[in-house]
């Protein structure tokens, strides 16, 4: 399975650089099929693919570093 599979909007590349907190209520308002998962930096997660999870990496101020994608 892949992103393109998924329903709704599938990448948050316009996020990198705000609050987190800020880009996990955008990412569940873009697209209600999906959680938004807060990860701090250097944290491990759960590599399965899943439609309804987008991972949200910030760094420890607690900004957006990596694009937040489904998956």
């Amino acid at each position: 399975m892949s992103s393109s599979e998924c329903k709704g909007k599938s990448s948050w590349p316009e996020l990198v650089g705000v609050q987190g907190t800020v880009a996990e209520a955008t990412i569940e308002r873009e697209n209600s099929y999906v959680d938004a998962v807060i990860v701090p930096e250097g944290s491990s997660v759960i590599l399965d693919f899943r439609c309804d999870r987008v991972w949200v990496w910030v760094d420890k101020n607690g900004i957006v570093y990596r694009v937040p994608t489904i998956g």
